[in-house]
């Protein structure tokens, strides 16, 4: 059987050094808010290229606390719109509703999953105040387009860098840098996991990483003194040593998973199977391998049939989640679509030859 992911094999590669980390942490015994979390917020903002990095407890939380922060500075106030693609993970959305903000969706193509830029275009809304891409996949947004568009509107570019550790455009500048600021996950299953729940701010605002700082730890600087109304949202300090553990293999890793996108891409030659974009400039990291099917069950029996592990990502668009009916009831007919074909395949760095070539075979033996 091939899992759809082994995250077990992606991480017992550090088990050694992983050990020596907790050796490390029981002995200093500073568990939170600590060397580890420093180390790791210095080392992060420099692979991404920014001037700061900000720890905290999960990828929801890093997008929320964007918001809420711009909130305290004076350029985002409750009920502000953001911008949103309609085809993205819940989370995306909630950040934005959470901070009391109102999120406003908008289609995505076909080819690119994300944003229709057309439809940006035609905006003219004056309670639009910031945009949030979703680097969904692993794939960079369009990011050029996104903020020539934004500069002239004035909007505030917020990067859903989720699932992109590492991706990097045309002018070699990383995810995490593209924008004013962005929110990323350590989720076990991003190309760059911990072992639990974890995230990160990275941004070159001094001041709004100041802020941030304080709002993750109940909106204090000082123990004891609260200078804002916080939330707790810290990043662990045991997570945060496993994952200065692993950054260093994460361009490795990423280098991995494009070779194998590459294969995907040559050898699967199934016309009931319709391939991603193929992107190998670096603005694709292949967080997932997602390939489209309007026969999806029958391909998902056949390649359990096979021994071939899958998911879906995402079986529900955001508008048309039970718990966020106040989104409202326009239609987004290339997400929905999207949502309802879409199948992500296995993609991991650990994948062997041979179980790659039992996937493609796998996906090209299939018929409807």
């Amino acid at each position: 059987m091939i899992p759809y992911l082994d995250l077990h094999k992606i991480n017992d590669r550090h088990r050694a050094d992983f050990e020596s980390a907790f050796k490390v942490f029981m002995d200093r015994g500073q568990n939170i808010l600590g060397e580890a979390v420093t180390d790791f917020e210095s080392q992060f903002a420099q692979y991404c290229g920014v001037k700061f990095c900000v720890g905290v407890g999960n990828g929801l939380d890093a997008l929320r606390l964007i918001f809420e922060a711009y909130k305290v500075i004076g350029k985002l106030k409750p009920g502000d719109k953001v911008l949103v693609c309609a085809h993205t993970y819940v989370a995306t959305v909630l950040s934005v509703k959470q901070a009391g903000l109102t999120p406003v969706l908008i289609d995505a193509t076909e080819d690119t999953f994300n944003f229709d830029l057309k439809a940006l275009n035609e905006l003219n809304d004056p309670d639009i105040k910031a945009i949030l891409p979703t680097h969904l996949y692993g794939a960079l947004a369009p990011m050029n387009e996104i903020s020539a568009l934004a500069n002239t509107r004035n909007w505030l570019v917020i990067e859903d860098a989720a699932q992109a550790h590492g991706a990097k455009n045309q002018h070699n500048s990383r995810a995490g840098h593209l924008g004013d600021a962005a929110g990323f996950s350590f989720y076990p299953t991003k190309n760059l996991g911990a072992l639990g729940d974890a995230g990160a701010v990275t941004t070159d605002d001094a001041q709004l990483a100041e802020v941030i700082r304080c709002l993750r730890n109940y909106g204090s600087q000082q123990r004891y003194y609260n200078k804002f109304s916080g939330f707790n949202s810290r990043l662990d300090e045991l997570q945060a040593a496993f994952l200065t553990i692993k950054l260093p293999q994460l361009d490795q890793d990423n280098a991995r998973r494009v070779h194998i996108a590459m294969r995907y891409d040559a050898e699967i030659i199934n016309p009931h199977i319709r391939l991603p974009l193929g992107r190998y400039h670096g603005d694709h990291v292949y967080h997932l391998y997602v390939v489209r099917t309007g026969y999806r069950e029958k391909l998902e029996r056949h390649l359990q049939r096979q021994g071939i592990g899958t998911l879906i990502h995402y079986p529900v668009p955001p508008h048309k989640q039970e718990g966020l009916t106040e989104l409202g009831l326009e239609r987004h007919p290339i997400a929905e679509l999207l949502h309802d074909t879409v199948l992500s395949i296995p993609m991991s760095p650990v994948l062997t030859k041979e179980e790659v070539d039992q996937v493609i075979a796998g996906l090209n033996s299939f018929t409807p």
